[in-house]
């Protein structure tokens, strides 16, 4: 029997600099590279709201941020206020907007959603205007380019890669064989 690779370790979800839902126990680990404006990451968004319930307790989340700048000219400004949001403990709810909303991700929507969010303006404004979480943002990305990243989404489930360019059957069957103790 073919031994599983060892996963990068850059995959391991950090609480420090990741957007986890789940529990650190679970068995299926499901590591998203995701862009806020981008059409296939919205249809991800879609099926993870029926995945994540459906898996429940045996899969845990985690989000990070690959803007693809140069066809989303709104991705990395969006990725900066969820990391602002984030901050301030909203990131999740700010997540949910940013994609209900992915049309319109300008300067002045993304105001709004983090007003909608709860968050304390002056801050937010403050930290967006200042590109505090510019950094974190990149680093995702860099951590992304590290992997092979070259568009989004991209999924990793426990390390492996998970090719959803034929749909995201895929995602939920990688998944599935995890839990059924065969390599993803």
């Amino acid at each position: 029997m073919a031994s599983q690779p060892t996963p990068d370790p850059i995959l391991e979800p950090d609480e420090a600099v990741d957007h986890i839902r789940g529990r650190q126990s679970a068995p299926v680990t499901v590591v998203e590279y995701g862009d806020f404006e981008c059409p296939s990451c919205f249809q991800a968004h879609a099926a993870l709201k029926i995945m994540l319930p459906h898996f429940d307790k045996q899969l845990r989340f985690v989000f990070r941020h690959f803007p693809l700048r140069e066809i989303h000219p709104h991705a990395e400004m969006a990725a900066e206020a969820a990391e602002a949001a984030g901050a301030q403990g909203k990131f999740w709810p700010m997540y949910e907007l940013l994609f209900a909303h992915q049309q319109h991700l300008k300067d002045k929507h993304l105001l709004d959603y983090a007003a909608q969010v709860g968050l304390d303006m002056a801050r937010y404004q403050n930290e967006i205007s200042d590109h505090v979480y510019l950094q974190r943002v990149q680093e995702h990305m860099q951590s992304g380019r590290h992997l092979g990243v070259r568009s989004t989404p991209a999924f990793y489930v426990n390390g492996v890669f998970c090719d959803v360019s034929f749909g995201l059957q895929h995602l939920h069957e990688a998944i599935d064989k995890v839990l059924a103790g065969q390599q993803a």
